[in-house]
């Protein structure tokens, strides 16, 4: 596939091999393609990425395949058979990064590991995600991002705390770790320059949550405090809530820190709040956190949402909608930045999505085409490795030795 007309991305140049399914690999190989790498992606003859099948499908397509799967090409490759993983040790040989978030000891098991890899191409990164990493008594269990976020401590902190704890409405933890892993590739392949070599990039799914808690493991072990759900607010850090208004809406207001708390009170028509000992700083307002929030939201009430914005933002005092789908697509500060663009699609037409974060002045992401069908890319990524000269003989070879091993 051709890219359309646009300016080439920071990662131009970069071939990344992309193997795995779902989300934590993936996302790491969406995220290298829209800055402009080469992201060819492998996937099983029979049914493909069970992505393409995941989450709302419309006119037969997965619009959640279509977004994961955006800017790569993707070519088909058995890897339990000797074709299929000669195909792959010929991409790699002329490659920059390999991902695969197979279960540990999977790669090696088709004769594809680390030292057949970095034997065929010493500069080659090797990013590989995982539900608990690489070593460690868990290693050879199955992990699931939905485990990872228990396990990382996120999943016991969210929701009402007079319930179960809640999951989110995105595969988060599957999320962070793609997250994590272009992270990790990205540092990989800057050590490159200096040293010429490749390396293993070991991401865990669970560790990729926990790197998100803060302070979590640290205000327990020296201070004996476990972090609990707290619902809507952060215990101690007020006022920041959700705030009802004269039309039945929400509102997300977030005034915590003592200067814009001023400008709150200020707004409120009640000045003298900020002055007072029971709110003037951060520690006396977290200690009655309810009460705040109570009297903040009798203010709240007697406004409409609209005029309630335009007080806030006149005082200069956070404060946001809690928006779905519909409000983004509305929203001017979306359309003036782009913040969701179009793709097109044969046979869905324009596809509206999240556009490239982050902004890059310069030479800046883009998105240059959907999630591309099963297979579409199998000539031209064949033919791609037919013209790596002696690229056959010594795949070839590196196969049977990974086999022998």
């Amino acid at each position: 596939m051709t890219p359309p007309p646009g300016p080439q991305g920071p990662l131009a140049g970069l071939r990344v091999i992309e193997l795995g399914q779902l989300i934590a690999g993936p996302f790491c190989g969406q995220l290298l393609a829209d800055f402009g790498a080469d992201v060819i992606k492998i996937e099983q003859p029979e049914r493909g990425d069970p992505m393409r099948e995941w989450g709302v499908v419309h006119g037969g397509r997965s619009l959640s395949w279509n977004v994961i799967g955006r800017g790569k090409r993707c070519v088909t490759a058995d890897l339990h058979t000797e074709e299929g993983r000669e195909f792959v040790l010929g991409l790699a040989a002329g490659a920059d990064a390999v991902i695969e978030n197979f279960r540990p000891g999977t790669l090696e098991r088709f004769g594809l590991g680390f030292d057949v890899l970095s034997e065929l191409n010493p500069g080659l990164i090797l990013t590989r995600v995982s539900g608990y990493g690489q070593d460690g008594p868990y290693a050879s269990r199955a992990g699931y991002g939905s485990i990872g976020e228990a396990m990382g401590g996120l999943r016991y902190l969210v929701g009402d705390p007079a319930t179960a704890p809640s999951r989110f409405g995105v595969s988060l933890g599957d999320l962070l770790a793609g997250l994590h892993a272009t992270l990790g590739t990205m540092f990989a392949l800057q050590e490159r320059h200096r040293s010429g070599q490749g390396q293993v990039v070991d991401v865990s799914i669970y560790e990729s949550v926990l790197a998100m808690t803060e302070s979590l493991v640290s205000d327990y072990a020296v201070a004996g405090v476990t972090r609990e759900r707290s619902g809507s607010v952060l215990p101690g850090i007020a006022p920041s809530n959700v705030y009802p208004t004269s039309d039945g809406k929400m509102l997300l207001i977030a005034a915590n820190q003592d200067t814009v708390f001023r400008r709150l009170a200020a707004a409120m028509g009640r000045p003298e709040l900020a002055e007072s000992e029971e709110y003037a700083t951060h520690r006396a307002r977290g200690a009655r956190q309810a009460e705040l929030d109570d009297l903040v939201a009798g203010w709240t009430r007697t406004l409409t949402a609209a005029d309630l914005l335009e007080v806030l933002n006149e005082h200069g005092v956070p404060v946001g909608s809690i928006y779905v789908a519909a409000d983004m697509l509305a929203d001017p500060q979306f359309a003036a930045r782009r913040s969701i663009v179009e793709v097109p699609d044969d046979e869905l037409g324009a596809v509206p999505m999240q556009a490239v974060a982050p902004r890059l002045s310069r030479t800046p992401g883009r998105v240059r085409w959907g999630g591309p069908r099963h297979g579409e890319h199998d000539a031209e990524v064949r033919e791609l490795v037919a013209e790596q000269t002696g690229t056959a003989t010594g795949a070839t070879q590196s196969v049977e030795a990974g086999q022998a091993r």
